[in-house]
């Protein structure tokens, strides 16, 4: 059932394991959703799926700070640096290891749609970003509102974004019941602390 890794694809999974150990579990399951909800994906999807973050595992002075969640304009503005960052070094590492122009482009360009969507493909691509957030990071999220690094509010709008803006019906009706947990736990957490005084 597994599909078969390209070279490319496999090295650029051995590149997301080394370099990305902090959260390189979502970029791995993320391949996962595309191949299941996208079996006829091409080399490009699913490139840009794997490695659709890593701009994160290279700190540095251009890298993008999300200071707040609210589903207005300081995540767009986030969003739009953090695609265009990552779509840049995973460029710059294809080039490295000398693949097709044409197919760099393609996966720059779904890069850089990756949290947005905007056609087929690009849909395809953040459903599978959505469906392995709500797998895999649900729990990172959570533990940031248990030490203060994100308000519970905050989290709460993450895991509704991540569940709304998914485009594929599919990739919808598979992402709801995770979804639906992981409102689960908020509630949970927030019944957990809520004698807690605020910070």
């Amino acid at each position: 059932m597994d599909r078969p890794d390209s070279a490319l694809i496999g090295a650029a999974r051995q590149w997301v394991i080394d370099s990305y150990p902090y959260n390189s579990r979502h970029l791995l399951k993320a391949l996962d959703w595309l191949d299941r909800i996208a079996p006829d994906a091409t080399e490009a999807m699913r490139l840009a799926t794997l490695t659709h973050d890593m701009e994160r595992a290279f700190p540095g002075p251009d890298q993008p700070v999300q200071e707040k969640i609210d589903g207005l304009g300081a995540d767009d503005e986030y969003n739009k640096a953090h695609s265009a960052r990552s779509a840049r070094i995973v460029g710059a590492w294809l080039r490295e290891q000398h693949a097709d122009e044409t197919l760099i482009q393609e996966v720059e360009r779904l890069i850089v749609a990756h949290e947005i969507g905007g056609w087929p493909e690009a849909n395809l691509v953040q459903a599978a970003d959505s469906l392995s957030f709500l797998e895999t990071n649900v729990d990172l999220f959570l533990d940031m509102a248990r030490s203060g690094k994100r308000t519970l509010d905050e989290v709460m709008l993450k895991f509704s974004m991540t569940y709304e803006r998914i485009q594929a019906p599919a990739a919808r009706d598979l992402a709801l019941p995770m979804y639906e947990a992981a409102q689960q736990r908020v509630q949970e957490f927030a019944e957990e602390h809520q004698d807690e005084p605020s910070s």
